[in-house]
């Protein structure tokens, strides 16, 4: 973040609420070297204070203004580019907020070329001190990521909280990013996609049994991805001679929601669920995604004759990818169709994530790895 202010006029940060965007904000405030401003858009009293909004931050030049929940605004942007053209110096701004298909796109055509975006996701093992600790790894993938939902007191505490959580995402975050769904519709389809964590996308099985057509629920589908409730896995499609799966694999990228929707209240119901392996798996490829560099692209292997690997990992165009295999249990072998996709893809390593503590090889270039040693998986493609 700080390098990025350092480099850029405009530095945007997003990601869902409550995932710690306002504290990361403050501390970057705290070792700012100049002055700062923080608007809060959520507070009448700086709703009031941009009335003429060029007029005041033209004001603070010198600054590194924050402007935080910046949704409520989406007219800022056009503001924003103006003063960044009189002005193109690095750290002029950081804008906090959620994402919405609207405000993509008025960002985009705004401020292209002048803004660099971060996304912060819920906490990971690393940040949490979960190395190792099986404990620690299994709260965080019970509770999730959300600070307050992870650091709470108990797991029933927790499990109110998320229920809070999605509440307030349906019924008041929506409408303020412009999001005109019915709140019960959009849960019972979010509830629907939970059942199917791990599966891949077909928009005509959940659309028949919500009573609705696929161009709807592919519209439910993106609203939840862009609020960054869920991950679209695509399909890896290379030069092999096979029938490949088309369809992307849909995940909730927060485990602590997935149990929520699921009814799942602590470990016991979570060990017994049908939903375990599927679970761990979407956990995994989180903290996967959180572990390698954000430009890596990601995608899932399977052909039509049962040939699968969970995770192809492509580090650049013009090198073999890293594959994964991800398995719930202390088995950390492969199957017969994960050997075929491992002779299809030619990785250049291949790793089987599983919930261990020890790190070995299973074959040349094949090693079982524990879920506390991610690192290693950058390491392979850098």
């Amino acid at each position: 973040m700080e390098r990025s202010l350092a480099a850029f006029p405009i530095v945007g940060l997003v990601g869902p609420r409550q995932v710690g965007k306002t504290t990361l904000a403050r501390l970057i405030e705290g070792r700012w070297a100049g002055s700062t401003l923080h608007l809060d858009l959520e507070s009448p009293a700086d709703l009031a204070k941009l009335a003429n909004p060029e007029l005041l931050l033209s004001r603070y030049e010198s600054h590194l203004v924050v402007i935080d929940e910046v949704q409520q605004r989406p007219d800022l942007f056009p503001v924003l580019r103006v003063l960044i053209d009189q002005d193109r110096r690095p750290g002029r701004f950081l804008i906090l907020g959620s994402a919405s298909p609207d405000l993509k796109r008025q960002a985009s055509e705004s401020l292209a070329g002048r803004i660099v975006y971060h996304e912060l996701e819920p906490l990971t093992l690393e940040e949490v001190g979960a190395r190792g600790d099986l404990e620690m790894t299994h709260r965080l993938w019970l509770r999730g990521g959300y600070p307050e939902g992870y650091l709470a007191a108990s797991d029933s505490v927790s499990a109110q909280w998320r229920e809070n959580f999605i509440q307030t995402h349906l019924e008041r975050d929506m409408p303020v990013l412009g999001i005109r769904v019915p709140a019960t519709a959009l849960r019972r389809f979010w509830t629907m996609v939970a059942h199917c964590q791990g599966q891949v996308w077909n928009a005509s099985r959940i659309a028949e049994s919500m009573g609705i057509d696929h161009k709807t629920a592919r519209r439910y589908l993106d609203i939840l991805c862009d609020t960054y409730m869920l991950r679209q896995l695509p399909p890896w499609h290379g030069n092999v001679k096979k029938r490949l799966v088309k369809s992307p694999k849909v995940y909730l990228r927060c485990t602590g929601l997935l149990h929520t929707l699921l009814n799942i209240p602590d470990w016991y119901a979570l060990a017994g669920h049908p939903i375990l392996g599927a679970s761990w798996e979407g956990f995994c490829i989180e903290q996967i995604a959180a572990t390698i560099p954000s430009n890596w692209g990601l995608s899932f292997y399977r052909t039509a004759a049962g040939a699968e690997m969970d995770l192809v990992i492509h580090p650049t165009a013009m090198k073999p990818p890293i594959a994964v295999e991800i398995k719930a249990s202390s088995d950390a072998r492969l199957t017969k169709g994960n050997w075929i996709a491992r002779d299809d893809l030619a990785p250049r390593a291949t790793f089987v994530v599983y919930p261990g503590q020890d790190r070995y090889p299973i074959e040349e270039t094949v090693e079982a790895l524990p879920v506390g040693q991610l690192a290693a998986i950058a390491e392979a493609g850098a």
